[in-house]
């Protein structure tokens, strides 16, 4: 078998090389040199400095991916246990507690060949199936791989952008009433999101309900934009706006609660920050970690879930669960 090549990463179209450095402290990103950048749900902060980003595609791994059989995979929730959180979320709406709360679930699987190394894995999803934030950061402690739909912020200079995904269909027909008014909902937790580090006046709604296909299904997304605070970093950034208001709820901080009360696993770096930042010009590129398996301790993982309102038939958002899932892990199985 090949040996896996070193520590890299591909993000925003380049090739990183060349690992130089690795914070846990976000205040790295506004110093120098160009990051690649994943943040759990749960807050973890991986910040990989490399000193090589070239335009390149992503390198061939040298071997088949030898991932799960599709039999293997355990959720951390059941069917009966995710029907279970979807109506205690509906009755902390009625006791007026909560508004919306995404409700996930882990998939996992053990690797049949006990390695971490996801490279196989990143080839075959860049070969079948696109994704405007697809990416791949491969260290020797993680491994993520993403195909993430979703952008969490966007940074150019003291302009910053988020376009949270609200709403899921196999195709447009199937999308809801509930799905748009759950989407104008997320759209104003982040826009008081972004209020909070972004110059009084400044925010914007750029699109609302916009329609995106990708492969084997559609959502709902809108776009809030800001000028930033002088003086705001990226750790002022993300204390305003993380973790993303689409994979938690509104209120946010009642629907962290509920999100610890509920679910039985940590994310992980699904429905946490996977990209880039470059220091030395004041950009970067963070998807939302949906669409995303990680790696470590030679099992795999991946995460899917819905947004839970008043609206919400726990059949049919278990159903979303399902579809989301669908497509990817069956990808990753053999």
């Amino acid at each position: 078998m090949d040996e896996p090549p070193g520590p890299l990463a591909y993000l925003g179209g380049k090739l990183a090389t060349g690992l130089a450095e690795v914070s846990s402290d976000l205040r790295v990103l506004d110093g120098s040199g160009r990051w690649a950048v994943v943040v759990t749900f749960e807050g973890d902060v991986v910040c990989a400095r490399f000193d090589h980003w070239q335009d390149a595609p992503l390198p061939p791994a040298g071997r088949r991916w030898n991932g799960p059989a599709a039999a293997a995979w355990t959720s951390s929730l059941d069917r009966d246990g995710y029907l279970s959180a979807v109506r205690d979320v509906r009755e902390r709406i009625a006791a007026g507690t909560v508004y919306q709360v995404n409700v996930c679930r882990v998939l996992e699987a053990p690797l049949p060949d006990g390695t971490d190394d996801l490279l196989p894995l990143a080839n075959i999803l860049s070969d079948r199936h696109d994704a405007p934030f697809a990416g791949a950061v491969l260290l020797p402690d993680l491994q993520v791989v993403t195909a993430s739909p979703e952008l969490f912020l966007r940074r150019r200079g003291d302009h910053v952008t988020s376009s949270p995904i609200k709403g899921t269909g196999r195709t447009v027909a199937d999308l809801t009433a509930k799905d748009g008014a759950e989407n104008v909902m997320i759209v104003d937790l982040v826009r008081n999101d972004l209020s909070r580090v972004c110059v009084t006046g400044s925010i914007a709604v750029d699109k609302l309900l916009s329609v995106e296909k990708h492969p084997g299904l559609v959502h709902l997304v809108s776009t809030v934009s800001g000028r930033l605070l002088p003086g705001a970093g990226w750790a002022e950034l993300f204390e305003a706006t993380f973790p993303p208001g689409s994979v938690s709820g509104a209120p946010k901080s009642t629907a962290l609660r509920a999100i610890a009360d509920l679910e039985t696993a940590p994310r992980g770096p699904y429905c946490g920050a996977v990209g880039w930042v470059d220091a030395g010009t004041g950009e970067g590129e963070l998807a939302v970690g949906i669409r995303t398996f990680w790696a470590q301790g030679g099992v795999l993982r991946f995460g899917t879930g819905a947004g839970i309102t008043w609206g919400s038939d726990p059949d049919r958002e278990w159903a979303e669960t399902e579809l989301k899932a669908e497509r990817l892990v069956g990808l990753a199985s053999c």
